[in-house]
């Protein structure tokens, strides 16, 4: 008896061979390499094949837009842009670029009171802290000078070496009348 078996590379085979292979070479990814990536044409033995950069495959993520910027407070005039410079150097703790600066400032003209006390508040400070006693108490006279109603704010009031010579001097303006 004869059976009628199918030759191993018959035609459904085949077929179905080369089907699998077709699909599995549509399967890998196609990766395009940029112009520069492709330098030297000609094969090495020796030669690492060129570094590609590839997107992820991912969705990318969105780009979030910079923060806007508070915008700079215009300053009037000079003197003020260099008040709030010698503020900002005090608080930096660069304090012989803030005292030139606050010094200009007094020197060009702050127009409000209350900006020559400040000015003359952070001088005060400056000299208190540098162990320049009696300078700090003068600068604190010329800040009441300036603004009669001037005052620390509280957590300055409190400082050990300004507080107590802020509260000096303002007692003893308080008690003697203001010379012209």
């Amino acid at each position: 008896m004869t059976t009628n078996r199918m030759p191993p590379f018959s035609a459904p085979w085949t077929f179905a061979a080369l089907l699998v292979f077709a699909c599995a070479g549509c399967s890998a990814p196609v990766v395009k390499e940029p112009a520069e990536a492709i330098k030297d044409v000609s094969p090495s033995r020796n030669a690492t094949p060129p570094k590609v950069k590839r997107e992820p495959e991912t969705a990318k993520e969105p780009v979030t837009p910079p923060k806007p910027q508070t915008p700079k407070v215009l300053t009037p005039n000079k003197s003020s842009e260099e008040l709030e410079k010698g503020v900002g150097s005090y608080e930096d703790g660069e304090y012989k670029t803030a005292a030139k600066q606050l010094q200009l400032a007094l020197n060009i003209g702050l127009d409000a009171k209350r900006d020559q006390a400040r000015a003359h508040k952070y001088l005060a400070f400056i000299n208190c802290v540098s162990g320049r006693e009696k300078s700090c108490r003068d600068e604190f006279r010329k800040a009441l000078d300036a603004d009669p109603k001037f005052e620390l704010e509280p957590a300055e009031a409190g400082h050990p070496i300004w507080g107590p010579v802020f509260r000096s001097v303002k007692s003893e303006a308080t008690v003697r009348p203001k010379s012209n």
